[in-house]
């Protein structure tokens, strides 16, 4: 069995899932995300933080703004 810890439709914190709710599960995730069509899944994309910030946290922010003056 396999322990679902995420909060998913069907999953309850805690609950165990067998294999074949679990298939399901991810069969009704995948055919969800394929009929939403295509500008709609880039429209929720959240952009991402650069990869100096997401490494690094605010140093090279700062440094970059001490830069340019």
């Amino acid at each position: 069995m396999l322990q679902i810890i995420g909060t998913g439709p069907t999953a309850k914190e805690g609950r165990t899932m067998s294999f074949q709710e679990y298939l399901k599960f991810l069969t009704r995730m995948f055919v969800q995300y394929v009929e939403t069509p295509k500008e709609e899944r880039r429209q929720r994309k959240v952009p991402r933080e650069s990869w100096s910030s997401r490494w690094f946290g605010a140093i090279p922010m700062s440094i970059k703004l001490l830069l340019r003056k």
